[in-house]
């Protein structure tokens, strides 16, 4: 994407002559100002929220700003390539967008929409494994586009296989495997509003497009079951579990299904006893190159490449498990430190900016995942809002680049930094 800063630039400005502003803000903070007064609470608590204070969710941005850029001067370079080669496939750049479950709480058909943003960007799209629409309709909207999946290691091995498969069927070009979430954390905003949005059937949708998972929530639902508790919140609770499940309304509500598809989700959807046991048999179950979300040790990189991971990404999930951990971005130095220039690591939890995709390269990304951005920019001009953030970021990159004096993702080296490690 040689140019595209420029080209941003040009285009908001002509726009500018004309009168208009854009409607996403080129800047995160007023983003995310407009954002939250866009959503709902319970939207807001979900994808906003960390885990406990918070402490995690700030650490990851003091992290960045304990690193300085040091432009040079005078490189004489004109274009920049922005592309890279990442597990055997060819990106435009070394943006992807991270998987973001129950984003419908967001948009009505929200992976649709953000599938059809990043095809349409160019960017490579991590289906979460707790989408809201299925992962054959999100590849169907992408045409040929790159995208991967994101597995949560559930405690029915033959659901795991499923998902696997069917991951392979749509042309993934990565199984991205999340670790860091075999039970939820402490999250004190959705808590204080009693708010899990799988309990109304939000964020399930790779589950009831499941054949194993529906033979599964079948079974339960022909066995006796306690009779509900009936409040005003339960019946909207059940409405909302029947808006939500596959199927026309009136007759899922007089079925017992959504409601049982609901209970089997959170019984099963993910494995608290995950080892590295479960983890050795990836290599021999699927073909697709793997990776391991959520390594924050420098041991647990080098274990997750000795059972076959192609790739890990470094991330603390964006401080919404573990409050008080440490930052993504001081847990990535720690880790190419002790790993050496070869393996492929990603970064997430943090990226805001073009500044800060720069600075996690030269510290020693491959690539980077952005989260909660995009999903501001979906909250506030639908799939035209996910492509302008996704768009602002390789911009801002770009630029970067251009005024640093670095032709391309290989140059952006430590050097160009100034700061300490925590």
């Amino acid at each position: 994407m040689s140019g595209a800063g420029l080209a941003r630039l040009s285009t908001i400005y002509h726009q500018g002559v004309l009168g208009r502003r854009p409607r996403v803000p080129a800047d995160f903070a007023e983003l995310e100002r407009r954002a939250r007064r866009a959503t709902s609470a319970r939207a807001w608590t979900y994808v906003a929220g960390g885990a406990g204070e918070g402490r995690t969710t700030r650490r990851n941005r003091e992290a960045f700003d304990r690193w300085s850029i040091v432009p040079r001067m005078a490189s004489g370079a004109v274009d920049r390539d922005l592309s890279i080669d990442l597990l055997g496939t060819r990106h435009s750049t070394p943006l992807l967008l991270a998987p973001v479950g129950a984003g419908a709480l967001i948009a009505t058909d929200s992976d649709l929409t953000i599938a059809r943003a990043a095809a349409a960007t160019g960017t490579a799209y991590i289906f979460s494994n707790q989408g809201c629409n299925p992962m054959e309709d999100c590849a169907a909207a992408m045409g040929d586009a790159t995208r991967w999946f994101q597995l949560y290691w559930s405690k029915d091995e033959q659901l795991v296989d499923s998902l696997i498969a069917r991951a392979e069927a749509i042309g993934a070009g990565a199984l991205v495997v999340t670790l860091d979430t075999t039970v939820l954390g402490w999250r004190p905003q959705d808590l204080n509003l009693g708010s899990l949005p799988f309990s109304r059937g939000e964020g399930i949708a790779q589950y009831t497009s499941d054949p194993r998972f529906t033979q599964i929530a079948t079974e339960r639902a022909g066995l006796p079951s306690p009779k509900p508790e009936v409040t005003l919140g339960a019946i909207r609770t059940l409405l909302a579990m029947t808006r939500n499940h596959p199927g026309r309304f009136w007759a899922n509500l007089r079925s017992p299904l959504p409601r049982a598809s609901v209970e089997t989700f959170l019984d099963i959807y993910s494995n608290p006893g995950l080892s590295w046991d479960h983890l050795a048999t990836l290599r021999s179950r699927t073909r697709l190159p793997i990776v391991f979300k959520g390594i924050l040790h420098p041991d647990d990189a080098r274990r997750a490449f000795d059972v076959g991971a192609d790739a890990i990404v470094v991330s603390n999930h964006g401080g919404r498990q573990v409050d008080n951990s440490i930052a993504s971005l001081d847990a990535l130095v720690t880790i190419r430190s002790a790993l050496g220039p070869e393996p492929t690591v990603l970064l997430d939890s943090g990226i805001r900016t073009g500044a800060d995709v720069f600075t996690a390269l030269a510290l020693g990304a491959n690539a980077v995942l952005l989260g909660r951005p995009y999903m501001y920019g979906l909250a506030l001009a639908g799939q035209s809002g996910v492509e302008d953030v996704i768009r602002n970021v390789i911009a801002e990159l770009d630029l970067t680049m251009a005024l640093t004096g670095t032709p391309d993702i290989a140059a952006i080296t430590p050097n160009l930094l100034t700061g300490i490690a925590a």
